[in-house]
């Protein structure tokens, strides 16, 4: 008898709708240790009963092994799941989920002048730092990350850093157990940090055009010319994977407030992956009657 029929009974799965819902798993000890979501509920707890032997199916075996009793909900449509899914991972953080667990890690980037001086702010708690223009959040802190501080080294090259001391006193940041990074700048170019603030939003790529020119200009920068060209496509990834697609996604689903509150970025992203799924499932119809006349006409 299989792991799954012994731990649930034979008739468990036979007893589930065929219907979209969201499934939570129990532990002995009462823990909420997994939360999932399927289109179809006994088709999916089903790959559970079956999972066999391979790395693939690691994780459900894992879930089987430490479960002590499965409840499930149903819901109106496979986005109601989707939504239901992740507001429960995120109140509840299972031990056993990690996308969309730890939402208050998403990376924002902020821009602030002050006296003619520019400040770059990369935090994930930009409520403690209420002076900043922040864009974002931002997904991936890998991207992200790596998009900020190739910035803030490429910006000594057509600017002037401020020391971390001078930021300190003019009281542009306030050193805290939050993970928060601040730089400042002189003599960058007004226009260069409009650039930068619709860069960092999405919108235009102006701002790193503007760049590699005013590079191009210092023979510094020449001369290191392989580290800056890593450091230019450290910040052409994070455009494209995480600037621009949060701009696509926010404007096809209308989602206005900015910026995004690092709790509800998955929720639009879900919204969006499910209106672009359920489109190309129209077009893919649309163009099915055409298929079947010409082969009718054949």
């Amino acid at each position: 008898m299989k792991k799954f029929d012994r731990k649930f009974g034979k008739e468990f799965i036979s007893a589930l709708p065929v219907l979209p819902g969201v499934y939570r798993v129990y532990d002995a000890n009462n823990h909420l240790i997994y939360v999932g979501k399927a289109k179809n509920l006994r088709r999916r707890l089903s790959q559970y009963r079956n999972a066999k032997r391979i790395k693939k199916h690691l994780k459900m075996r894992t879930v089987v092994t430490n479960a002590d009793r499965i409840e499930y909900e149903v819901c109106a449509s496979e986005l109601d799941a989707l939504l239901l899914e992740t507001r429960l991972i995120q109140d509840h953080r299972p031990k056993w989920n990690v996308a969309g667990a730890f939402y208050f890690l998403y990376p924002l980037i902020g821009l602030q002048v002050r006296d003619g001086n520019a400040y770059f702010c990369y935090t994930t708690r930009p409520e403690n730092h209420p002076t900043f223009r922040f864009h974002g959040a931002f997904r991936s802190r890998h991207l992200t990350g790596g998009a900020f501080f190739s910035l803030m080294k490429l910006l000594p090259y057509v600017g002037h850093k401020i020391p971390r001391k001078a930021i300190l006193k003019a009281g542009i940041y306030t050193e805290s157990k939050d993970p928060t990074y601040i730089f400042g700048f002189r003599q960058i170019r007004e226009d260069w940090l409009l650039d930068l603030e619709r860069f960092f939003k999405g919108e235009s790529l102006s701002a790193l055009e503007n760049l590699v020119l005013g590079l191009l200009d210092h023979s510094t920068a020449l001369r290191n010319r392989e580290e800056v060209q890593d450091q230019l496509n450290d910040l052409k990834r994070f455009w494209k994977n995480e600037a621009k697609w949060l701009s696509l996604v926010r404007t096809r689903t209308g989602f206005e407030r900015y910026p995004v509150p690092q709790k509800e970025r998955d929720f639009i992203f879900l919204r969006h992956q499910v209106a672009a799924k359920d489109l190309k499932s129209r077009k893919r119809n649309l163009n099915l009657p055409k298929k079947k006349a010409v082969e009718s006409s054949l």
